[in-house]
């Protein structure tokens, strides 16, 4: 396992997270789809996150069942990515979230990452994590089911007014 730590970030420290969002190389997953949600851009992915609307992302994380935190590499000192759980009152469950800076992929980051993640949701009474993606993402697939996440169910996704074939993963804590 790499030294990694979640850092859940003060106010101050939201450069990283706007730094990360506007990586069209990082965000590149996110590109595509039909969604409407506040400085999203469809060609990359991307996600405005400009210093004048921290305080209101910081905020809405401290007052809901959301945890958030960086992805810190203890040996480089340095963050590496983010991950995220958050309460889906609709689905009425726990969906998580991991984003490793794209100059830090392929290197181990995100299972390791991912470990923290599900322990820190274990630790908070968290009972199950839920996340969906796109099937063709083999990678992701094959590390979510290492780490005992199981496929519960198949969908499908409009990306680029394509359908996609996507799953929906659920682990057990």
């Amino acid at each position: 396992m790499k030294k990694l730590s979640l850092y859940v970030p003060k106010l101050e420290d939201y450069y990283y997270e706007e730094k990360i969002n506007s990586d069209p190389k990082t965000m590149s997953y996110n590109a595509g789809y039909d969604v409407s949600y506040y400085g999203y851009h469809y060609e990359t992915g991307c996600i405005d996150f400009p210093k004048d609307r921290w305080d209101i992302t910081f905020n809405k994380r401290k007052n809901s069942n959301t945890f958030f935190a960086y992805i810190k590499d203890e040996d480089l000192k340095t963050f590496i990515g983010y991950c995220n759980y958050h309460y889906v009152a609709s689905e009425n469950r726990y969906e998580c979230g991991i984003v490793i800076e794209s100059k830090y992929r392929g290197k181990g980051y995100a299972e390791d990452a991912l470990k923290l993640l599900c322990d820190k949701a274990k630790k908070n009474n968290i009972s199950s994590l839920y996340d969906g993606f796109e099937i063709d993402r083999d990678n992701t697939l094959q590390l979510f089911e290492s780490l005992g996440f199981k496929v519960v169910e198949k969908m499908t996704w409009k990306k680029f007014n394509k359908e996609v074939n996507g799953v929906l993963v659920k682990i057990d804590l």
